[in-house]
């Protein structure tokens, strides 16, 4: 079965990657999917760092502002999606382009994770929330376990969003989660994949990066969009980084400087996560935009662009 070939520019944020693989849409007649988990939400837009018209550059972009963000959003649910727009994309002769730093995502997309979707059940849900709350986390574990053992041994007791949901798929379907876990991974991936990741060879670089990226969301209006959304209560807000860090600030509990600093740091973090998830994928070749001129860093990125379109897709 023929493969459809993928560029994926991955990384940790404020690396570089938007501006890297739109260049690489221009040279290679390409479109970008985007892997980015807050992007997909209509609104986010600073928070979320989302490319603006004139970063785009002319190139056609996907999965970025397609839901409210209210709506409920799974991993299974992008995987469907991107591999519309991917399938879209490759059909009329464009390179596709994966650019994003949500590694769960990346992997599992281009991986060709063929997830056996479980609708939820609300009424089930509030049964089992109501249980967790009166019984206890390690005891509702412990009902797991007793079905799903190699489930229950990755969760923590505290983890009660995934405990439920657990549960919540067993008892729907009676199978475990793990065994459809693992059938959903069963499927050769649909897609050949070449890989570039940007990094930092000085850590502190990227770090100086993210400060002055977050500097500049404050001067684009981050915190009247923080604002717009704790207005309407809207839950994804609650978990986006550049949101909850300043939510004390506008509550009125902390002054906006200890605010600020405290998203310079989380965002810092966050990165450090990002380089570390990715490290683990071989196939990444690292290019690193501290260690040569923007220039030659595109020219090294092209020829190892040019395996899309070299790369055997059988």
């Amino acid at each position: 079965m023929a493969r459809i070939p993928v560029l994926a520019v991955v990384g940790p944020t404020a690396s570089g990657k938007t501006a890297l693989a739109v260049e690489l849409a221009l040279r290679l007649n390409g479109e970008v999917v985007s892997a980015d988990s807050m992007q997909i939400y209509r609104g986010m837009d600073i928070a979320s760092a989302k490319p603006t018209t004139a970063e785009m550059r002319g190139v056609p972009h996907h999965m970025l502002s397609i839901l409210s963000p209210e709506t409920p959003y799974s991993v299974a649910s992008y995987v469907r999606d991107a591999a519309a727009c991917i399938r879209d994309i490759h059909s009329r002769g464009k390179t596709v382009i994966l650019a994003g730093g949500t590694g769960l995502y990346v992997d599992n997309l281009l991986a060709g994770t063929a997830f056996v979707e479980v609708p939820a059940d609300a009424a089930l849900r509030k049964r089992l929330e109501a249980q967790y709350d009166e019984m206890g986390g390690e005891a509702m574990l412990q009902k797991l376990a007793e079905s799903d053992e190699q489930t229950a041994r990755r969760l923590h007791a505290n983890d009660k969003k995934r405990i439920v949901r657990a549960l919540e798929v067993l008892m729907q379907t009676g199978e475990p989660p793990s065994r459809l876990d693992a059938a959903s991974h069963n499927m050769p991936s649909p897609y050949a994949a070449t890989y570039i990741g940007l990094n930092f060879r000085d850590r502190a670089v990227l770090y100086d990066r993210i400060d002055r990226r977050v500097d500049d969301m404050l001067a684009a209006g981050l915190l009247d969009e923080a604002r717009a959304f704790f207005a309407a209560s809207a839950a994804t807000a609650a978990q986006a980084i550049g949101y909850k860090e300043l939510k004390p600030f506008l509550d009125g509990e902390l002054p906006p400087e200890t605010a600020v600093e405290n998203l310079k740091r989380a965002t810092r973090r966050y990165a450090k996560r990002q380089i570390t998830w990715f490290k683990r994928n071989e196939a990444i070749h690292w290019l690193y935009p501290d260690a040569c001129p923007s220039n030659e860093l595109f020219e090294q990125a092209l020829d190892i662009a040019k395996a899309v379109t070299e790369c055997p897709t059988e």
